[in-house]
């Protein structure tokens, strides 16, 4: 069913808007993948402050130039989603990228991080990327293990110390 004019402008009024908002953007080629399989997607990027929207690329590329960016239609495929992050830019990415290793239908063909195009490799390499929180647990432990080991080695004296006592009046007794 084709859509009117009136639905196409709210499409890219709508797209129009999330790129606006966005932090980072992933386009997808989701060709093959199961509506049941797209849902479960759907609802992984909502935990992640997504959004994915399906969109043709003839839409999609006149609400990128109204917004100045290029799309590049040509390198996009058959079926087009672009999931936008909105609070984390790499969760999205993260997320997509674990679902395409379970799926191989959905397949990561570039986006924008920071106003700048990336291509597939690019955006898989951010993907694999640890999350925020594992960065920062892993800065906080690294800044903690000179003060734990610190503490540890103090231990290690008066418990030395307190065995020795230990052993001087068990060999008085």
């Amino acid at each position: 069913m084709a859509l009117t004019k009136e639905q196409k402008n709210k499409k890219v009024e709508k797209l129009e808007q999330a790129i606006a908002k966005q932090k980072a953007m992933v386009f997808v080629n989701f060709s093959g993948l199961k509506i049941k399989d797209l849902e479960e997607l759907r609802e992984k990027l909502n935990q992640a402050g997504a959004k994915i929207i399906i969109t043709k690329k003839t839409l999609a590329s006149i609400a990128f130039k109204q917004q100045k960016l290029e799309l590049g239609k040509d390198e996009l495929g058959n079926e087009l989603a672009i999931v936008f992050a909105f609070e984390d830019e790499i969760a999205p990415a993260k997320a997509v990228y674990e679902f395409s290793k379970i799926n191989e239908s959905l397949k990561i063909i570039g986006g924008y991080m920071e106003n700048e195009r990336t291509g597939a490799e690019e955006m898989i390499c951010l993907a694999q990327l640890p999350s925020k929180q594992q960065l920062y647990a892993g800065l906080v432990g690294s800044l903690l293990a000179p003060i734990s080991n610190f503490v540890n080695v103090q231990r290690q004296n008066i418990k030395g110390l307190f065995y020795a006592f230990n052993a001087i009046i068990e060999k008085n007794s």
